[in-house]
């Protein structure tokens, strides 16, 4: 369709059109570029560009998005009959650009989250055509914006103004990522000839599904665009199961350019997240006929389901009130993420880089992605894995942290568009559970409001309680709509209702109740212990994490030898939070502080994992009172050091491996009371009673038993329960004994609670499992394990990224055996590959 695509750069202003429209391909300084792609890598592919991910390398990029880029291909025209029109649709400019056809200006684009479509049918020559698209440093655009900003937001917010920048914000720097803005054509462009009408839209809706869950109504609208037809205009549609065969036939005719049927499903094959049954997926097909000929159609893949969020009141907890999804009439516990892009270069995410995050989600045993509001909207192949895997998709609104202007016309009308734009194309797919307004918007303005003891208004509201939920009424009623992430109860972050971002556990952030004024923040040791998870009372939490260090094989592609220590200038720069030695205080009462780099890897790491699987099995316990956990963060967009579960590279930290643990759909955890006594809960999420026998010990790491029970349980479906509790002089506190419970017939994953902190353990030290690998195939090894004494963190390390251990980073009894499969669908991996350690 088009030629390759080059890209150049200017003075900003000092191109012509003309000037860029005459130049030759080979005139010097023009370099090739991908679309979809990215400008820093192109540049950096031809040798204009250190690596943007090197050691210390962010300043020598920064002139990128000063300069004027232009962006040019050749393509040739096809002839039009009379009834037709070409259309050039770019579904992504990001973000000040103004489209050249020939030299001449189509119009211009201020909205990376937006599709800009033209018609260019009058515009085009015979033969060959140029296209150019030129984008202006977003800084020129926006210099003369001002508004007041929030004084405890740390990015440059001032300076960038992102707040009046359509684009992904997370691009002008965050606490866990580079300050890389990114520019150009960061999705497909698109030339299409179209014939008397077009598409415009398709809403597949489910309207009820019966209370035994087999019989299901739906429906389909269609929307089009006649533009050159007097004929009468009908749509096809056809349905078929999972299986591939045709539950429903339709056709119907359009009358104002819209026409919409509604149909039974018998046997209907629902949509369900894992731990609930299979995410049966339906494919539809649209044709839309003028007459007898079929003039444009639409293939999707859709999801007969409910999804709904219950707010009711909590008549267990009084003053509060529930936040848990409902999907097709069963409560569910929201298991999950937060998820940021998966690269600082949004436009060159592709399909198996979404396959190889999502499908690891899937694996650790999550239901739920939040696509948080700093970023992007995600590619369509995002939402397409979603559905396949059954992931529940929060998606956040792109607004995060900052307040929005709401006095300015074309902002607004932009807003409303990109909204519009964005409910359109995501409405159909099954694993929407939510749209939200924004990241921490009502938050942030009401934790100033009480420090300062104002009333502020939140600028932005003007969007999050009447643009969104009067777009979403029209265009999508059937999902829910949040206006904030946090916010709900009597105000927002409140523990009684609504979700929770709970900061206390690592930014030392109050944890008090939400109608008091405003506290200090506590950093000490006491103040930021993960053990102040037993505190939050919330019903949905929907941030929480603690910092650590990817493995050394991230460290190693990063950073160059000689800035592979604590404290080098090289290690500090992948730290952007503030101050860099924030985990010290962590550290401290769990590990103690690291005196080299691997002790830093490992120390980090143990903290996160340790304080995430006591955070997540307090939640998890409380249900139904609280209903989720979304982790901050999943993913990276660098090999930088953040809260990060999975690295850039796709190397997992250990707390990949205790999340998958906690978020298993059936868990036996601990509690430890007041007092010093435990109880023992399991908390079920699947739709089956359980009932068996759990083994409980107190055990020594020396091998010895103090004692032994074998408590018998029944707990409901969808429920929490209490089965056991001891009391304290029955356990003590002795760093050399520990508490573990197992289940005879694998209804639950053994646990351990520890009786001192993790530097105190009297424990051996020192010693590694015995190893015996087998060669499955050239992308698969089974490594046998056997351990001679107690053995803590024990973990597997390959160094190829994306690389599948069905289990990693636990713990071994004396004489205990493991066996481990390892796998890499994209790399031979030998015996020699793998490599065994303990903590």
């Amino acid at each position: 369709m088009f030629s390759t695509w080059r890209v150049k750069d200017f003075d900003v202003g000092a191109a012509a059109a003309g000037d860029v429209a005459l130049a030759s391909a080979e005139v010097a300084g023009w370099v090739d570029v991908s679309i979809p792609g990215d400008l820093y890598l192109a540049l950096h592919a031809a040798g204009r560009l250190p690596d943007p991910f090197g050691d210390r390398t962010e300043p020598e990029c920064e002139w990128v998005k000063d300069r004027e880029w232009w962006w040019c291909a050749d393509f040739d025209a096809p002839s039009l009959a009379a009834n037709q029109r070409l259309v050039l649709n770019f579904e992504g400019l990001d973000t000040f650009a103004t489209v050249w056809l020939n030299g001449k200006a189509l119009g211009s684009t201020d909205n990376m989250f937006r599709a800009w479509p033209f018609d260019i049918g009058e515009h085009v020559m015979p033969g060959s055509n140029k296209l150019m698209v030129s984008f202006t440093p977003t800084a020129t655009v926006v210099v003369d914006k001002t508004m007041p900003v929030w004084s405890i937001i740390s990015d440059p917010i001032e300076e960038t103004k992102r707040n009046f920048i359509r684009k992904a914000q997370f691009g002008w720097g965050w606490d866990w990522g580079p300050r890389l803005p990114t520019i150009g054509i960061w999705k497909p462009v698109m030339l299409r000839v179209e014939t008397m009408a077009a598409i415009d839209a398709v809403k597949f809706t489910t309207r009820d599904i019966s209370s035994a869950r087999d019989r299901a109504t739906v429906s389909v609208d269609v929307a089009v665009d006649a533009f050159s037809s007097d004929a009468m205009l009908t749509a096809e549609i056809v349905l078929r199961d999972p299986s591939g065969e045709i539950v429903q036939q339709r056709t119907i005719t359009l009358e104002h350019a819209k026409a919409s049927v509604e149909f039974d499903i018998d046997d209907a094959q629902l949509w369900w997240t894992p731990e609930l049954g299979v995410a049966n997926l339906y494919a539809m097909h649209v044709a839309l006929r003028a007459g007898e000929q079929i003039i444009d159609f639409r293939d999707m893949k859709v999801g007969i389901r409910t999804i709904t969020i219950d707010t009711s009141s909590d008549a267990d907890e009084p003053g509060a009130n529930f936040f848990r999804f409902v999907l097709n009439g069963v409560p569910i516990f929201a298991r999950g993420v937060c998820w940021v892009p998966a690269s600082s270069f949004v436009g060159a995410v592709d399909e198996p880089h979404y396959r190889h995050l999502l499908q690891m989600a899937a694996n650790a045993n999550m239901n739920m992605i939040r696509v948080w509001g700093g970023g992007v909207y995600e590619h369509d192949a995002f939402y397409d894995v979603c559905d396949e895997l059954g992931l529940l998709v929060w998606q956040d609104f792109m607004f995060a942290c900052a307040p929005y202007p709401e006095h300015e016309p074309a902002f607004i009308d932009n807003v409303r568009a990109e909204v519009r734009h964005q409910i359109e194309r995501l409405r159909h797919h099954p694993s929407m559970a939510v749209w939200c307004g924004n990241n921490e918007g009502q938050a942030v303005q009401g934790f100033m409001n009480r420090m300062f003891g104002t009333n502020d208004a939140l600028a932005g509201a003007l969007y999050y309680d009447g643009i969104m939920p009067d777009a979403l009424a029209e265009l999508d009623p059937t999902t829910p709509y949040w206006p904030g992430s946090p916010t709900g109860g009597p105000s927002d972050n409140s523990m009684l209702a609504g979700d929770v971002h709970h900061w206390t556990v690592w930014h030392g952030l109050p944890l008090v109740p939400i109608d008091e004024p405003v506290g200090s923040f506590d950093h000490s040791p006491e103040g930021v212990a993960y053990t102040r998870y037993a505190e939050d009372n919330a019903r949905f939490i929907s941030e929480y994490g603690i910092q650590a260090s990817p493995g050394m094989q991230t460290l190693q592609r990063a950073l160059p030898e000689d800035q592979r220590m604590l404290g080098s200038e090289g290690l500090l720069n992948r730290i952007k939070d503030k101050p860099k030695d924030k985990v010290d205080a962590m550290l401290i009462p769990v590990t103690g502080l690291p005196t080299t780099l691997e002790e830093y890897v490992n120390f980090t790491q143990i903290t996160q994992a340790e304080g995430l699987k006591f955070g997540i099995e307090h939640f998890r316990r409380r249900k139904p009172h609280c209903s989720g956990s979304l982790i901050w963060q999943y993913n990276d967009c660098w090999p930088g050091i953040s809260w990060s579960l999975v690295d850039y590279y796709g190397f997992c930290k250990a707390a990949y491996y205790y999340t998958s643990r906690a978020y298993a759909p059936v868990l036996a955890s601990f509690k430890s009371l007041d007092d010093g006594g435990v109880e023992l809960w399991i908390t079920n999420d699947t739709l089956e009673t359980l009932h068996g026998e759990a083994t409980v010990e107190l055990a020594s790491f020396d091998g010895a038993v103090s004692w032994s029970e074998s408590p018998t349980y029944l707990v409901q479906a969808n429920s929490s329960q209490c089965i056991w509790r001891a009391s304290a002089s029955r356990i003590g506190s002795s760093a050399s004994q520990f508490l573990m419970v197992a289940s005879g017939s694998d209804a639950f994953k053994a646990n351990r609670c520890f009786l001192a902190p993790i530097k105190d353990l009297e424990r051996p030290r020192g010693t590694s499992p015995s190893i015996k690998i087998d060669v499955v195939s050239e992308h698969e090894l089974l490594v046998g394990l056997t351990a001679p004494t107690y053995l803590y963190f024990v973990h597997l390390t390959v160094s190829h990224g994306w690389t599948y251990f069905s289990d990693n980073y636990f713990d071994m009894r004396a004489g205990e055996q493991r066996a481990i499969v390892v796998r890499n669908d994209d790399v031979a991996i030998s015996p020699q590959d793998i490599q065994v350690v303990s903590g």
